[in-house]
């Protein structure tokens, strides 16, 4: 983009937030103009997001401010990074959007409000680059994947005509296919004016659209420059451990894959909508075998959280057969047994949303323990600490709720969580959606290493990220909810068979566009 003439429409100076003597963010500032995207980079807890929001004049509880944020007159949207979090679980995803239209045309004429307002609700679906609209607008928000919920969000933030944009990682939890539309329609949103402030830890997503870099540290602004400058030639040392590339060790040990562990047999899943059942998933067979890590790879929308709900009994509304070596799970979470509970576990997406935000996170770690296992609590608190430990997280930091850690703590206090429950197999669905790239790099590294342990257990690695699904054992691509090819990483991932995958895999490497709307 070329560089901006217009005046600043928002500004941060010296912002620093602290809360019971921890600094969050220490002297920041910045500026936001028309028309450019200004992106903060850097790794979970380093102050992105408490930076974002103070343009909204929110603040954690009991936070001391200092420093000055000035909004000239311009309507600030805020398009979060867990979108399920602001979507009323009670409304279906478009209620809220043709309320926000009918408030738009109310001094339209009587008969051309209706008309009017829908047809924005609709434009605005379109540029938040949201397939399928009227079925999605029938759902409520449990029954969106991760990408649609976040693109709802961005199609409210549009619709209300908003001159500044806050996106915490908009392109969380999307494929490469949607993110490369995604980044396509920022770019058109700041072409039209619009100031965005982008908060991301994807950082092929900050080289696309960003003009300007700050990469922050422990609260501070450590190196801030042009995008292209900050990006392909970083002074700061963290800037290039931040900069630094993807894991490519495996998982899982290919000799120590084993016999079959848990089959799907005739699956076909479905959801409600519009008074009645919508298929939405359809598998054959596939299976998972002991001591393997199978990737299940797709695009937001084609099913892949849906199968890992099914496996774990969080979905019940589906036909066809689930085993655990050779018996048959019970569709529901509630008809199973304390050991079929405890042999197949989740871990969430979105963890902050998994735990109770008034508990301290050691409290609900061991409660898995006590109420799979009967483990006294005394013991259940030994071994979630010991566990936690294990991944980093030191007793001081576990003993506090769930709001005081960052994304990437909370992610490994989720994976501790379902580790205390000892399964044989463990379902993580894009566990590293909103990580940065260190964060998502030692989450990975600690994932290997689980798996490698004796009686370590099997994984079903949810993602839309090829980076991550590169070291699992095999992979299995869904696409329209159907598995459209399966088989060993090294033939799906460098010679694919079905056109899909192929234009997966060249959009992850920058190349084609989307092969549809």
């Amino acid at each position: 983009m070329k560089p901006p003439t217009q005046d600043v429409v928002a500004a941060v100076s010296g912002l620093t937030v602290e809360v019971e003597g921890r600094t969050l963010v220490d002297g920041v500032s910045l500026r936001l103009r028309p028309g450019t995207v200004t992106a903060l980079v850097g790794a979970s807890g380093s102050g992105k997001t408490t930076t974002g929001l103070a343009l909204l004049g929110e603040y954690p509880a009991g936070a001391r401010v200092a420093g000055e944020v000035a909004v000239h007159g311009a309507r600030i949207g805020y398009v979060p990074q867990h979108p399920a979090a602001v979507l009323n679980p009670a409304r279906r995803a478009g209620s809220l959007l043709r309320d926000i239209a009918r408030q738009q045309v109310r001094d339209l004429p009587r008969p051309r409000r209706r008309d009017t307002a829908r047809q924005r609700v609709t434009e605005a679906l379109a540029a938040a680059q949201l397939a399928g609209s009227h079925e999605v607008l029938s759902r409520y928000p449990h029954q969106l994947s991760g990408g649609q919920q976040q693109r709802v969000v961005l199609a409210q933030a549009l619709l209300l005509g908003c001159r500044v944009i806050v996106a915490d990682e908009p392109t969380t939890g999307q494929d490469a296919l949607t993110k490369r539309r995604v980044v396509e329609q920022f770019a058109a949103v700041a072409a039209g004016g619009i100031a965005v402030l982008l908060l991301s830890h994807d950082l092929d997503v900050v080289r696309e659209l960003a003009d300007e870099v700050l990469v922050m540290r422990g609260g501070r602004v450590v190196e801030q420059g042009p995008a292209h400058r900050v990006l392909d030639a970083p002074a700061h040392p963290w800037t290039k451990e931040l900069l630094g590339g993807p894991r490519t060790l495996p998982y899982a040990d290919p000799e120590r894959t084993g016999t079959e562990l848990l089959t799907v047999l005739g699956l076909t899943a479905h959801h409600r909508a519009g008074g009645g059942r919508v298929p939405v998933l359809g598998v054959d067979r596939l299976t998972l075998r002991s001591g393997e890590c199978l990737a299940v790879v797709g695009r937001s929308g084609s099913g892949k959280t849906t199968l890992a709900r099914c496996l774990a009994g969080l979905h019940r509304d589906h036909t066809g057969q689930i085993r655990l070596d050779g018996s048959v799970l019970p569709r529901s979470l509630r008809d199973r047994s304390r050991e079929q509970l405890a042999a197949v576990q989740y871990v969430f997406q979105d963890a902050r949303a998994a735990f109770d935000e008034h508990r301290p996170v050691l409290d609900q770690v061991a409660r898995t323990a006590v109420r799979l296992h009967g483990t006294s609590r005394r013991e259940a608190a030994a071994e979630a600490r010991k566990v936690l430990t294990g991944l980093g997280l030191d007793e001081s930091l576990v003993r506090r709720p769930p709001g005081r850690l960052s994304g990437g703590e909370l992610q490994r206090a989720a994976l501790a969580r379902a580790l205390l429950a000892r399964p044989r197999v463990l379902i993580c669905d894009e566990i590293t959606s909103g990580l940065d790239p260190l964060a998502r790099r030692s989450l990975l590294d600690l994932l290997a290493v689980l798996m490698r342990r004796p009686a370590g257990p099997s994984v079903v690695l949810i993602t839309h990220d090829l980076d991550t699904a590169a070291p699992a054992t095999r992979v299995a691509v869904l696409d329209g909810g159907a598995v459209v090819e399966e088989g060993p990483r090294e033939q799906v991932l460098t010679a694919p068979r079905h056109p899909f995958t192929a234009a997966l895999l060249d959009a992850s490497k920058g190349r084609g566009t989307a092969v549809r709307p």
